[in-house]
């Protein structure tokens, strides 16, 4: 697997990245272990996680993989902080609950200590902040990062679903400080159904030397094409998932028809035509995939020995052009 540097950054990844979104929910231990595995032997170095995923789960299964299956060495492990989600009792509940945003710097640092003790590791080679939290001072929040770093627990520190202004105030912030732990990456959703991150986000990042990390790259699996005939009894949209696209939609169904399309030209599968679109486009440093089983895995390191031809691309760009926005007359 080829590998590309986090904006303008020291930092190396593959250019695909795992996630572990699902893991101790939809995806148990064994199968956990089977993903990272063939992930590690394609060449896959970057592995995503949060501290709250599956209420934990998903670093704990991490963290015994990385000591029995895959050395942490050969690992670029990705964590985040600040975000967890609640019942209505207060407990934690996994992602069906109340969304609980936490920027304060106590909170990133104490989630912090528990990501590290999970995953049993020393120290994490990007440290993100998973949601941004407007009740805290940005000062305060990115102050965070920088004890994260100097302490030695966190090698270099993102943003995750931040807007463009959002990003450039954070990077503009601890630019201005001595000593600081610059912003390097900013992990957003974006796909061939979510463009919106290229109107102020990747332009952002270009200039401000910061790497896009797509999460849901295959608009929650609809780019996958096994929502044409119907709604699997076993998949995504049937259990209730997250970041799925609109299937209703008639825009939707056009990008998801046109990739079906380039995949039977070329013989390929969609899976890898939507990856490989979303991975080389401008500013973008490594899709995150949010693979539940071997299988989801083996289909989209396909992608990993696909150049699309300029005409495909092209083509794929015009049907899933966003619309221009314009507000009076000013675009």
């Amino acid at each position: 697997m080829k590998q590309r540097t986090v904006g303008r950054s020291g930092l190396t990844v593959s250019h695909l990245g795992l996630g572990t979104w699902r893991w101790g929910r939809e995806t148990d231990a064994d199968e956990a272990a089977a993903i990272l595995i063939a992930f590690h032997d394609a060449g896959g170095t970057l592995v995503d996680t949060a501290v709250g995923y599956a209420d934990g789960a998903s670093e704990e299964i991490l963290g015994g993989l990385v000591a029995d299956v895959v050395p942490r060495e050969e690992l670029v492990i990705a964590g985040k902080a600040g975000h967890r989600f609640l019942s209505r009792e207060g407990g934690l509940s996994g992602e069906g609950g109340e969304a609980r945003v936490d920027g304060s710097r106590g909170q990133l640092l104490r989630d912090l200590d528990v990501s590290l003790r999970r995953l049993g590791v020393d120290y994490l080679d990007l440290w993100q902040v998973h949601v941004p939290d407007p009740s805290v001072p940005t000062e305060e929040t990115l102050s965070a990062l920088d004890a994260a770093v100097a302490s030695g627990k966190v090698r270099y520190v993102g943003v995750s679903n931040y807007a463009g202004w959002r990003m450039a105030q954070a990077a503009t912030v601890q630019a201005g400080k001595s000593g600081y732990a610059p912003i390097v990456s900013n992990q957003v959703r974006y796909s061939l159904l979510d463009r919106s991150a290229e109107r102020e986000i990747v332009p952002a990042g270009a200039e401000l030397g910061i790497g896009v990390l797509p999460y849901s790259p295959l608009g929650g699996g609809a780019l996958t094409g096994k929502y044409r005939s119907g709604i699997p009894s076993d998949s995504r949209a049937a259990l209730g998932g997250r970041h799925l696209a609109d299937l209703d939609d008639p825009g939707t169904i056009g990008v998801i028809e046109a990739v079906a399309t380039a995949a039977e030209g070329l013989a390929t599968s969609p899976i890898a035509i939507a990856l490989a679109w979303v991975r080389d486009r401008p500013g973008v440093t490594a899709p995150i995939l949010g693979a539940r089983t071997l299988g989801q895995l083996t289909a989209a390191l396909v992608s990993e020995t696909l150049d699309l031809p300029a005409e495909i691309r092209s083509a794929l760009d015009d049907v899933s052009a966003p619309a221009v926005r314009t507000t009076g007359n000013v675009l």
